[in-house]
């Protein structure tokens, strides 16, 4: 069996205690907070006990809580994730209508923040202790001192209420041509917002370690055979502090889906992290639940294909695991 093999085995083995964990403890919190789906509804809509003690019988919530574990867990194991309260629709279509917008968010935010974060760290690290370095650092650490709520708003009021180059919000144009530019012209603002500490991060953490590569002996061995610097650069530092910042990647996956709720809200997009507001204010349980799971695979797949991309950058890492 290959290295990768041997990856996608252990991590498969990995996932089901952890899948098992998030759903009880996710089950469990839910369980313990005050109130319930019939309590939102009726403080929206008003009504007394009785109307209440109805509600619960029609949302399936009358039971006790052992026998709604147990109902809970025996559809999980069927694939049913059971029937939302608050849109009156199955969960899992529910779910299944959000993620995809989720999921374009997060691929274009790591796609900025990784690709910004690269390019800024290489130029800051190519030459450390340099005035570009100094620009790049304090610029760094602007970004990573800015909310992202705050930076969503700052980016609304300058660029579309001022400017006018962006939709203010949603996902595509109503009644517009739609494809993929349009999603795309959508998604610039709020990939820049909710990207904007991960750039920060990405570009301190290759920085630091291309100032550790700059002592390494094959550094040394490169620069008195002659090479140019800018071979240099890319070969022998920049390629061996890319490490860390790919693990950073897969590290912060479930930090891009707890981050999209402020974002997908300020900007009106439809994705996970605004269903997970919504069920949260509904204490639409089953839905509440269902996000954290579907949250928990996306973070589960992604550090997959870090460990993947790991083994193949540096195959020692596999060896030393064997």
């Amino acid at each position: 069996m290959n290295r990768a093999l041997r990856v996608v085995a252990r991590r498969a083995v990995a996932a089901v205690p952890t899948f098992l964990f998030v759903a009880l403890a996710a089950f469990a919190l839910l369980e313990l907070a005050p109130g319930d789906a019939a309590d939102a509804y009726l403080a929206v809509t008003g009504g007394d006990q009785g109307y209440a003690a109805e509600l619960r019988r029609a949302f399936g919530l009358a039971a006790s809580w052992p026998e709604r574990l147990a109902g809970f867990l025996g559809n999980l194991l069927v694939f049913d994730l059971g029937r939302s309260v608050v849109f009156n629709r199955p969960v899992a279509a529910v779910v299944l209508e959000r993620l995809p917008n989720t999921l374009m968010l997060m691929a274009a935010t790591l796609l900025v923040a990784a690709g910004l974060g690269t390019l800024l760290g290489v130029l800051a690290g190519a030459r450390p202790g340099g005035l570009r370095d100094r620009i790049v650092s304090t610029t760094a650490l602007g970004l990573l001192a800015m909310p992202n709520f705050w930076l969503s708003l700052l980016l609304i009021l300058v660029f579309v209420v001022h400017a006018g180059w962006f939709p203010i919000g949603g996902i595509r144009t109503i009644g517009g041509p739609g494809g993929a530019l349009d999603v795309l012209h959508h998604l610039v603002l709020p990939a820049i917002a909710l990207g904007a500490g991960y750039i920060a991060l990405y570009l301190r953490t290759l920085r630091a370690g291309m100032v550790e590569a700059w002592r390494g002996d094959h550094v040394r061995a490169s620069q008195a055979r002659g090479m140019r610097r800018r071979v240099i650069v890319w070969r022998d530092v920049a390629r061996p502090a890319l490490l860390p910042v790919v693990v950073l990647l897969g590290q912060h996956m479930g930090t891009l889906v707890g981050g999209s709720v402020v974002v997908e809200t300020v900007f009106a997009i439809p994705g996970m992290g605004r269903l997970a507001y919504e069920a949260v204010v509904g204490r639409d349980a089953l839905v509440l639940v269902a996000v954290l799971l579907v949250a928990t695979i996306v973070v589960m797949l992604a550090n997959l294909a870090v460990d993947l991309l790991l083994v193949r950058l540096d195959p020692r890492i596999a060896s030393a695991d064997d």
